[in-house]
């Protein structure tokens, strides 16, 4: 929605000057695109998360300050949240783990799901499946989703960190990572890019920002140029079909859905 608002016209964004403070959540924003619309508009962005299992809003930064770029803010009042290791265990602040959450918005549990709601607590604790970390301040910060890790040659590799470079080539409109299995390294960092319009970039060129700008294990090994990314309803993009592309150019997947 801010990169479509960012795209209107100077006369479109007069409309904008009554409008004291915007909020994001759902997915994360990449910087450039933060720094871009508030330049252009002048209104402030404060980022906030929280799954429709908790209510929906667990975070966000304070609308009054302070605000930390990059973070979901501190929980709001009455929601307590922590960063947890596989088995439940919290972990100190600075280190990379699940974040969890408790509070009276959170759900009891999904409707004749059993299972699926055992494994989604660690007692009272619901499990957001999101990696993060909370600085010294009790602000906090996600890394991506614990599912979308990729890991190769026994490296992790956060896509999100591939996105946000690839994001600040002025020729990039969006990006998506995602990992692909392979026989010899685990897996391999494949990027999904849709060119800004009227850009003119190549995958070589793309190849060439990535090595100036990330680690040797986060390079993307292909990246595809697509016109449009699958998004669901709320306009997030959806890695799974991007994926499930992966598996039918490769011959691993059906073409269709199964009847």
């Amino acid at each position: 929605l801010y990169a479509l608002l960012l795209r209107q016209p100077p006369a479109q964004r007069e409309r904008w000057r009554s409008v004291r403070l915007c909020i994001s959540g759902g997915a994360a924003m990449a910087p450039p695109l933060m720094a871009g619309f508030e330049q252009a508009f002048g209104v402030p962005i404060l980022e906030g998360d929280g799954p429709t299992e908790c209510g929906p809003v667990t975070c966000v930064n304070p609308p009054a300050g302070p605000r930390k770029p990059g973070s979901v803010g501190p929980p709001i009042p009455g929601v307590e949240m922590r960063i947890c290791d596989a088995g439940g265990r919290e972990l100190a602040r600075g280190e990379y783990g699940e974040v969890c959450v408790r509070g009276p918005s959170v759900m009891r549990g999904y409707w004749n799901l059993p299972e699926a709601t055992a494994s989604s607590f660690h007692g009272d604790w619901f499990r957001t499946g999101d990696l993060g970390w909370v600085d010294a301040d009790g602000w906090f910060y996600l890394v991506d989703r614990i599912k979308d890790l990729i890991i190769t040659n026994g490296m992790n590799v956060y896509p999100r960190v591939v996105e946000e470079a690839l994001l600040r080539h002025p020729a990039v409109a969006e990006a998506a990572v995602v990992g692909e299995p392979h026989a010899t390294h685990g897996e391999i960092v494949i990027a999904h890019v849709v060119p800004a319009p009227q850009a003119n970039v190549d995958a070589a060129e793309l190849k060439g920002w990535c090595r100036e700008h990330l680690g040797r294990h986060e390079q993307p090994r292909r990246i595809e140029l697509r016109e449009a990314m699958p998004k669901n309803a709320a306009g997030k993009i959806l890695k799974r079909e991007l994926r499930r592309a992966g598996e039918i150019e490769r011959g691993v997947g059906p073409a269709e859905p199964a009847a």
